[in-house]
């Protein structure tokens, strides 16, 4: 006799079992990013672009490997490993295009952060079906991540130093809307005798 199925929320408290702290870790290096961003406004671009670099070339990393270890349990394994690729080349884009003025790192932060944000709402509204899954804190991370892109498109004469300030504060906005959604989704798996 076979198990009967699990239903969208028992799949989804038995993903976050494992995966709970890739978004708390995520979250973390997303606060240090901002935290090093504004204690040292006076960096130099090449600083700024080596920082933003490691930061989103890690993020990408660990996105992409738990979207390809949960992709036979998780239905929207797909749009995490969009937002792993996104972020990795991000990334890479800012590391080997070492000439970058303070200008194209601009663009290079304003376009990751658009599809990033994209990818995150789109993710975010597939699981707003499971109440536990803490999708409405992803929803308004991407959507946060998308205002951040535009802001940053619209108004890209603010300078250096103003693109260091606003990408410290969204960094460390981002940072804590994941770290909360983990132990959201950690707390909830709890409560289902899951974790």
């Amino acid at each position: 006799m076979s198990a009967s199925p699990l239903s969208p929320q028992d799949e989804f408290r038995s993903l976050f079992k494992s995966v709970w702290w890739v978004v708390l870790l995520r979250g973390i290096f997303a606060v240090i990013f901002g935290i090093i961003a504004l204690v040292w406004p006076g960096i130099t671009v090449w600083a700024l672009v080596i920082v933003f670099a490691a930061y989103a070339i890690v993020d990408g990393i660990l996105l992409i490997g738990q979207s390809i270890r949960d992709r036979a349990r998780l239905d929207g394994w797909g749009w995490w490993l969009a937002m792993g690729i996104v972020s990795v080349l991000a990334g890479l884009v800012a590391l080997f295009w070492p000439g970058a003025t303070a200008l194209v790192l601009l663009y290079i932060i304003a376009f990751y952060a658009i599809l990033f944000g994209i990818t995150g709402i789109v993710g975010a509204l597939r699981f707003r079906t499971v109440p536990e899954s803490g999708w409405a804190w992803s929803l308004v991370a991407g959507v946060l991540a998308v205002i951040f892109g535009v802001v940053l498109l619209i108004f890209p004469g603010s300078g250096i130093l103003g693109l260091i300030i606003l990408v410290g504060i969204y960094a460390i906005l981002f940072g804590v809307l994941l770290i909360v959604m983990s132990f959201q989704v950690r707390s909830a798996a709890k409560k289902a005798g899951i974790l």
